[in-house]
């Protein structure tokens, strides 16, 4: 964009010239409809949602044998959702707002597989672009005991084919582990932000990593053209995968499980509140998707994004989706929050969306890594600078009466509150990876 169309887009949309100047910005959505409304806009329903859940179980008896870590689940890969208390008066004290409700932290993190939030989706398509394949070539019925994939059979069978994705790390490592173990042929196209320890284990797994200098759409258009070069490859696009989206939104349901075994209410007394790290959009639009479905509109779902990689609000804000890229505004698209460094949003998850997300702010890497090393000492709980973006969420909201008062949040039901922090990703950074990050927290 020239300086006259960036500064005609000033004057029509005030909060770009924040954006540019890479403040820490909070704007809530005045569009927000009710589930009913913004439904039809996504196009799929809770009748896709429960085949995606479906599948998973199917695949389950595989997945124990595949990677005994998910046994405890009986191959269903989910995470614990744990209280954190310490953090809440943490928060409290640095920003000097009272949080009120309770502060909770649902540790995506912690997948098997791949420790973090991609296990959802990521994993979710691989297993049904195999079935499929399996299927068509006569050798799987979905009535079949699942456990038959584990073996030389099926290996040798995936090993004619391959997969193509391109990722700024934690998709590419959830795809990368679950296709080789399959036996496909798998490569990942992985940007320059990407962190070197993941490449690292990529390799290990006998996943091809190739490398790029450039940010996270060079590596996504790579990863594309080398699958339309090949009729056995099926390329992966987390940008426009409505098969991704509903990997992620089987999360909602269960959630909703999760808190009925712990007598955690949501209801138009007790809303709940979800803070999501966002990326290209696809994970956390899925994950948002599953959650309006689970509890309709006592769930207030808020995107988070580094002020250098603002893309999803950009896009949504201005209404020009994935027409926009914060590098048009002179954004540098950099940042230490890896998983999030994307430019332009994904067109499908804004537009599929922007009328079901109540709200999106952003967030300093500094303010990333302090947070990491608060939650380390008050909580002893690590994870990734990027899964630290959903923690000032509940000040965010808190401190926003013109956004509660509109949605008739009262006092008393904010004092019944829950607030959900989505940690997306860390469970598995090594450990003089760890030691950098918290070397890097003021505080």
């Amino acid at each position: 964009m020239n300086t006259l169309e960036i500064e005609n887009l000033v004057a029509k949309f005030p909060l770009v010239q924040q954006l540019i100047d890479l403040q820490a910005v909070t704007w809530f959505n005045p569009n927000t409809t009710t589930l009913a409304e913004g439904l039809p806009y996504v196009g799929l329903t809770q009748k896709d949602v429960a085949q995606a859940e479906a599948r998973l179980k199917r695949f389950a008896p595989y997945l124990c044998l595949a990677f005994p870590e998910t046994q405890t689940t009986q191959g269903i890969i989910e995470s614990e959702v744990v209280a954190i208390p310490a953090m809440q008066d943490a928060l409290q004290q640095r920003y000097g707002q009272t949080i009120s409700g309770s502060l909770w932290l649902k540790k995506d993190s912690h997948l098997p597989i791949s420790g973090s939030i991609k296990a959802r989706g990521g994993i979710y398509e691989v297993l049904t672009h195999a079935e499929k394949l399996a299927i068509e070539a006569g050798m799987l019925s979905v009535d079949d005991d699942y456990a038959i994939l584990f073996s030389d059979k099926f290996r040798q069978f995936f090993r004619q084919y391959s997969i193509a994705v391109g990722s700024t790390g934690n998709l590419g490592m959830s795809i990368g582990i679950m296709s080789a173990k399959l036996g496909f042929s798998v490569s990942v196209h992985m940007s320059a932000d990407a962190r070197e320890w993941k490449k690292r284990k990529l390799r290990e797994h006998g996943v091809n990593v190739v490398e790029y200098e450039q940010d996270y759409g060079v590596a996504v258009a790579q990863g594309r053209k080398q699958a339309e070069s090949d009729p056995r490859c099926f390329f992966i696009d987390d940008e426009n995968s409505a098969t991704l989206f509903l990997g992620y939104a089987v999360a909602g349901g269960r959630l909703r499980q999760q808190f009925e075994q712990m007598n955690i209410q949501v209801d138009r007394q007790h809303p709940l509140f979800v803070y999501l790290p966002c990326g290209v959009g696809g994970g956390p639009g899925g994950v948002a998707f599953g959650l309006k479905l689970a509890f309709g509109d006592n769930v207030h779902c808020i995107f988070a994004e580094p002020t250098h990689s603002p893309c999803m609000l950009l896009g949504i804000y201005t209404g020009l989706h994935d027409q926009i890229a914060v590098q048009d505004l002179g954004i540098d698209n950099v940042t230490a929050a890896d998983g999030l460094a994307v430019g332009r949003a994904s067109g499908f998850v804004g537009r599929a969306m922007e009328r079901l997300l109540e709200g999106f702010y952003t967030l300093s890497d500094q303010e990333m890594y302090d947070l990491l090393g608060l939650l380390a000492r008050e909580e002893n709980i690590q994870l990734e600078p990027s899964a630290l973006a959903g923690m000032p969420g509940p000040a965010r909201v808190c401190a926003h009466q013109q956004y509660l008062d509109s949605h008739q949040l009262d006092a008393q039901k904010m004092s019944h509150a829950t607030h959900l922090v989505w940690a997306t990703g860390g469970g598995m950074v090594p450990a003089e990876e760890m030691a950098k990050y918290l070397g890097a927290a003021k505080n």
